[in-house]
């Protein structure tokens, strides 16, 4: 058809009027039968005959029809249809346009989950009920938020939110039976010994008190002090002070008069962030100090194995100064004299022993006047023998303090009879009163790192001991173990209810802190080089020996001598000994202990090495070897 044609035919179908009398009774006829009839806008003709709408006009579209569903509408194909509503179509087009927008907006937004329902206790519904909640789970009033109570505020009052006090039913106190432990008896022995025996830290005694313990080691955590603020600390310190005037007086109760105190003492307080001084504890700190000397007591320190003074690390450095800083006015503010020495280890060798002693050295030489003359050395079991640190002592009149059971581990050259008069020489040119330490290694043990963990007390006094001087008894029974010597020698007299049963069937796991894997760090408050905080190692805390994280790093895998009745004869340098034989920690599983935590025994095995021909080096696959042998 040509183009002019089908146009006005069309112009023609849109112009001519529909009669609704004419047309078959159908709905959708009926409907366009009472719409305006449309204008068709005016064409024009082209200059090529064609027909083109005017320039300046825009075509409207027709109005979209949107159909509503409906369930009262029936549909029938033959027959007249039922009458229906004319708001069975939108010919709004607006309307249209909007409920096509909000269809297309339904299907981009996401819809949410519902809610689970939260289950409703009694105890809940009484609670919603009281402030006014609704089904929903709305409530008129939003309960505030009770903030965390101090563990310092456990005998202060309480208030409610109109400022009345909180009244508590006291609750009777519980009494605890008394129990009668079945004592075994000891075999007894003869001893010159004319000294003082003492224990370090802790009172197993003590600290088993129900309901209210005592003891001088409680802490805090950096995130507790950030919530709480540094009264948390301070308090938990004067707590600590107070139970070491309690320690004082019942050592005296119970003959002894020898003790070491806790360095834990005050919580944080060389931390280079949350440190503090110790003037808001100098009444009860002269208290302390007044019962000890009133009782002739000696009292001591020993840090832990993080201060190291021949680290090669400005930032260790820093913070073991800190803790000798902090350690030396606990005893002076007590009025200590000068029996009151702060025992440290030589430390780690960091890959060259003679450099670090050169350091230790130095930096003894840095230190205030008056931490030099508290500090003292300390032989060990790995790294510092007596030969390794007698020089340096001799040279700067340091005292040393000589620990038997690190000398049966780590003995050096000279046997104990030729050092114990050249050490005594040192504290009597001090003018202070020597001090030795005693521990025995675990019953079974025979590797190096089964050696090196204390036993629960000690069976003898060694025969080299001096008549006259102080022994600390380095043991995990802590005064039980002075207690047992006492009456293996006949030393003090004993209090009968205050004795323990030792354990019958002693092993190799140790007892208490010493029987955690995780690994004990301290906190400094120092920033590295890289940006990170400074954390130390502490591998052993005071009273249970070791030589620090370096000693024990290296000996997860050891080349040792052999093993010689009481232990290890190291021969090298670095207190290790090379022989025929190596020595690998290995995991024996893991128990359970009553705390509930999960414990793994670190056994050696020691493995005589085959000796085995050289063999030739391999290099790459078979492809490349198979090459590298025709090239060749």
């Amino acid at each position: 058809m040509p183009k002019r044609k089908a146009a006005s035919a069309a112009v023609a179908a849109v112009a001519t009027p529909i009669d609704g009398s004419n047309s078959p009774s159908h709905t959708l006829v009926d409907a366009l039968a009472h719409m305006p009839p449309l204008v068709p806008p005016t064409l024009a003709v082209a200059s090529d005959g064609e027909l083109t709408p005017p320039p300046d006009e825009v075509v409207t579209p027709a109005p979209k029809r949107v159909r509503r569903a409906r369930k009262d509408v029936v549909y029938a194909e033959d027959g007249p249809h039922a009458e229906r509503d004319d708001e069975a179509f939108v010919a709004d087009a607006d309307d249209a346009e909007g409920a096509d927008d909000d269809e297309a907006a339904a299907d981009a937004t996401p819809k949410k989950a519902k809610r689970a329902k939260a289950k409703t206790t009694p105890k809940k519904a009484a609670l919603e009920g009281a402030t006014g909640a609704s089904a929903d789970g709305e409530s008129a009033t939003t309960p505030k938020k009770t903030p965390k109570k101090s563990r310092l505020a456990k005998d202060e009052p309480e208030y409610d939110e109109d400022g009345n006090e909180i009244v508590k039913r006291k609750r009777k106190p519980k009494i605890y039976p008394k129990i009668e432990y079945d004592i075994p008896d000891v075999e007894r022995k003869e001893t010159n010994f004319k000294g003082r025996l003492g224990y370090a830290c802790l009172n197993t005694v003590l600290r088993g008190m129900k309901p209210d313990s005592v003891f001088c080691s409680r802490t805090c955590r950096i995130a507790s002090i950030e919530e709480e603020g540094m009264e948390l600390p301070k308090g938990l310190a004067l707590m600590n002070v107070r139970d070491l005037k309690t320690m004082i007086q019942w050592n005296e109760d119970n003959n002894i008069r020898f003790m070491r105190m806790s360095s834990e003492m005050f919580p944080f307080a060389s931390h280079a962030k949350y440190g503090y001084d110790l003037s808001f504890a100098d009444a009860e700190l002269k208290e302390a100090g007044a019962l000890a000397r009133q009782y002739g007591h000696r009292l001591t320190m020993h840090p832990g194995q993080f201060t190291q003074l021949g680290s090669p690390k400005d930032n260790v450095i820093k913070s073991s100064v800190r803790e000798l800083e902090y350690q030396c006015e606990i005893m002076d503010r007590m009025g200590i004299d000068q029996d009151g020495v702060m025992v440290i280890h030589g430390g780690g060798v960091y890959g060259d022993k003679e450099s670090t002693v050169v350091r230790i050295k130095e930096n003894f030489l840095k230190l205030p006047q008056n931490i030099q003359d508290r500090l003292v050395l300390e032989n060990d079991e790995i790294c510092y023998s007596v030969d390794d640190l007698f020089p340096l002592c001799d040279e700067l009149s340091i005292p040393m303090i000589f620990d038997y059971h690190h000398y049966n581990l780590n003995p050096g050259e000279h046997p104990v009879s030729y050092w114990l008069p050249k050490i005594a020489a040192i504290w009597e040119r001090r003018g202070i009163r020597m001090k030795q330490h005693l521990s025995e290694p675990r019953p079974g043990a025979e590797s190096i790192m089964e050696l090196r963990a204390h036993a629960d007390r000690c069976k003898a006094l060694p025969d080299e001991l001096p008549v006259d001087c102080d022994l600390m008894i380095e043991a995990k029974d802590k005064e039980q173990a002075v207690f047992e010597l006492y009456r293996i020698y006949n030393l003090a007299p004993v209090v009968h209810d205050n004795l323990r049963p030792p354990d019958p069937a002693p092993g190799m796991r140790t007892k208490g802190r010493k029987a955690s894997t995780k690994k004990k760090t301290k906190a400094t408050g120092e920033v590295g080089s890289d940006g990170e905080e400074v954390v130390l190692d502490d591998v052993e805390k005071e009273g249970d020996g070791g030589v620090g994280d370096e000693g024990l790093t290296r000996m997860r895998e050891i080349e040792v001598v052999g093993i010689h009745g009481h232990g290890v004869k190291p021969d090298d340098e670095a207190g290790i000994g090379k022989g025929t034989g190596k020595a690998k920690a290995k995991g024996q599983g893991g128990k359970r202990t009553d705390s509930g935590h999960e414990e793994k025994e670190n056994v050696e095995e020691v493995k005589e090495e085959v000796a085995e021909p050289e063999r030739p080096k391999k290099r790459g696959g078979p492809k490349k070897q198979a090459a590298a042998a025709v090239a060749g």
